[in-house]
């Protein structure tokens, strides 16, 4: 009988210990999707406030000040961001992956950012002699040498904002944002308004890079040190490495186009090129930038349940396709309408760039969030492998689009081809390596329904187009947002994808 009785205590001990596993999952399970709508809410919150507020700065700003000193701006700022990666080298994203690093470990790393910083900042107020000779514009001498102030204060807080993330501390990061954001604009319109022409447009970087140190800073304050903090840098290199090629790689693909058009197309055609791809970029910084930042801290935790990873994620891709795809359809068609009446008549020249430019929104909302996955799952090498072949063929589409045709429409012809290729490229990578060999078909069923809503939208918004061509700007884009946001709602009820009128009424009667 002896046996018998081992036997069945072992089985009970076995169910026990599956309850518990279960339970555990169910737990983990609650704890992701809170984590993940506490952490996009408040994102998104700050996001989409801060969007009205960048807008109505950005409208106010392009109306004082001319398309030339937006092209000089650029080129300081493009510079500018290339030095931040080295400021970088993919520390932050290492100390949110890490959850070994002790105390006196992120005293160190820290203490390396800081004395990174400094050195960089230095290298950066030297280098705006050789740059403003390059470009020909001595303007861009002093612009370098006040922006190297942004450069120092970026880099110290790189380890205090990563905790941030790291601890969750979604709320936070959202008020602290959009105060920032608030400040900065407002001190830069009235910078704009006494006179400080072109001045005006770098006060923002430099006041909210130094506001978000000091804010950071005060949530967690680190020690320095007298030391480069080597030992402590170890720990990480191993991801941050691939993480910082990749940062160095990407650089060169988003910027070059900015580099080349300033000085062989001229300053004002960079104005025009650069408000465009701005413009561009709103949606793609106040959309997926809301879920982006989110999805490493909060993935990280089953970076060892890739599958979970997998299958969480392409809920979100369902998700921003439908909000990505479609919004490209609208903006191609209204295109003229949102440039002419966020900057005015006088960037009409920027039109037909944005239009374009547009037709790549819905792939880079997608695309963008991949990074926090190949960074979750630690698979940071895989994210260096993409962002190569990206930057490989970006960099080949620029250069035929500018030295080719010649001609900033043929550029952002080029740059949506290119983005569409890397789409492809990257979620195959992700797939067959990072989720060990995953299907792709979970991953395409998620693009069907959006791209159908997508293609009935282009009917819809290409007959309104033709009946409103010569209606004021305001009649244009109202009528074909009221076609857009009624076609969305109207598929999304009648296919089933999501119910939003049973939702209202369960809103409605809480009872």
């Amino acid at each position: 009988g002896r046996p018998g009785r081992v036997s069945l205590f072992r089985l009970r001990e076995s169910e026990n210990l599956i309850r518990i596993f279960v339970q555990t999952l169910k737990e983990r399970g609650m704890s992701l999707k809170k984590d993940l709508f506490s952490g996009v809410f408040y994102t998104a919150v700050a996001r989409y406030s801060g969007l009205i507020v960048s807008l109505v700065i950005a409208g106010v700003l392009a109306r004082l000040i001319p398309p030339e000193d937006f092209g000089v701006v650029a080129v300081a700022t493009v510079i500018i961001s290339f030095f931040g990666i080295f400021s970088d080298l993919g520390v932050g994203a290492a100390v949110i992956q890490n959850k070994t690093l002790t105390d006196g470990d992120l005293s160190k790393i820290y203490s390396f950012t800081v004395w990174t910083g400094v050195l960089l900042a230095v290298l950066f107020f030297a280098a705006s002699w050789p740059i403003a000779a390059y470009y020909e514009k001595s303007i861009l001498k002093s612009l370098c040498q006040w922006l190297s102030v942004n450069l120092l204060f970026a880099s110290v807080n790189i380890v205090p904002n990563a905790l941030l993330h790291k601890a969750k501390r979604f709320r936070f990061l959202a008020v602290r944002n959009l105060v920032v954001q608030v400040g900065g604009g407002a001190v830069s319109i009235v910078a704009a308004l006494c006179g400080a022409g072109l001045y005006a447009l770098i006060v923002n970087p430099i006041l909210s890079s130094v506001l978000l140190f000091v804010l950071s800073y005060r949530a967690y304050p680190q020690r320095l040190r007298p030391t480069f903090g080597l030992d402590a840098i170890r720990k990480i290199f191993s991801f941050s490495a691939y993480q910082f090629l990749f940062n160095a790689i990407n650089y060169f693909s988003r910027n070059l186009d900015k580099l080349l058009i300033g000085k062989y197309m001229g300053m004002t055609a960079l104005g025009y090129y650069e408000k465009s791809y701005r413009l561009m970029m709103l949606p793609l910084q106040n959309i997926t930038h809301v879920i982006s930042p989110v999805m490493h801290p909060v993935f990280s935790e089953f970076q060892h349940d890739l599958q979970r990873v997998r299958t969480s994620y392409e809920k979100i891709v369902r998700l921003l396709a439908f909000i990505g795809f479609p919004l490209s359809v609208f903006l191609w068609f209204a295109a003229q309408e949102v440039v002419l009446i966020i900057f005015g008549s006088q960037w009409t020249p920027s039109v037909p760039v944005f239009r374009i430019l547009s037709l790549s929104v819905g792939v880079q909302i997608v695309l963008a969030s991949s990074g926090g996955i190949f960074q979750a799952a630690n698979d940071t090498r895989s994210l260096f492998v993409c962002g190569l072949f990206s930057a490989a063929l970006n960099v080949t589409g620029i250069l035929v689009g500018i030295f080719g045709f010649r001609s900033l429409e043929a550029v952002a012809w080029c740059i949506c081809v290119t983005f569409t290729i890397n789409f492809v490229q990257c979620y195959w990578m992700m797939y067959r390596v990072t989720f060990a060999k995953s299907r792709l078909s979970g991953f395409c069923r998620q693009l069907v329904s959006p791209l159908a809503v997508s293609g009935i939208l282009v009917l819809l918004l290409g007959a309104t187009t033709a009946l409103t061509k010569d209606s004021p700007e305001l009649v244009g884009i109202l009528a074909k947002g009221a076609v857009f946001l009624l076609t969305l709602f109207v598929y999304l009820q009648v296919s089933g994808e999501y119910d939003i009128l049973a939702k209202l009424k369960r809103k409605g009667n809480p009872s």
